[in-house]
C-alpha cells in the first residue's frame, strides 16, 4: 500500500477546509506519509481568500515544503488567480494533475 495521500479542499464549509488543512500540516509535520499534495479547489478557493486561519495554514504548508495548488480555470472565471498566487498557491489547471496523481498511487481525501 502506498503512503501518498492527495488531499482536495473543495468545500465553502470553512470547518471542512479547515480539517483537510490541520491533517494535511500533521501529516507533513509527523512524516506520517511519504508525499502530501494539496489542492485548492472550486469553493475553496473563495474562502482562502476570505479567511485569515486557512491562510495561516497554507502558508505553513508552504513551510513544510509544500506547493498547494489552485484551479487555474475556476480562478480565472472568477477573477481570482492573481490573489490566490499571492497567498503561495501555484495556479494550475488541476484536472489532470489529479488524474496523474492518482495514477501514481496517491489515494484522494476530499474535503
Amino acid at each position: 500500500m502506498q503512503d501518498k495521500v492527495l488531499i482536495i479542499l473543495s468545500s465553502s464549509d470553512r470547518d471542512k477546509v479547515i480539517t483537510g488543512l490541520m491533517y494535511a500540516t500533521n501529516a507533513m509535520k509527523y512524516t506520517w506519509m511519504s508525499e502530501v499534495k494539496v489542492i485548492v479547489f472550486g469553493p475553496s478557493q473563495r474562502l482562502s481568500l476570505q479567511d485569515s486561519e486557512i491562510q495561516e495554514y497554507l502558508k505553513t504548508l508552504i513551510t513544510y515544503g509544500a506547493t498547494p495548488l489552485t484551479c487555474k480555470y475556476i480562478a480565472d472565471q472568477e477573477g481570482l488567480s492573481e490573489d490566490l498566487a499571492n497567498l503561495g498557491l501555484d495556479v494550475v489547471y488541476v484536472g489532470t494533475v489529479i488524474s496523474e496523481h492518482i495514477k501514481q498511487g496517491f489515494t484522494p481525501l476530499v474535503f
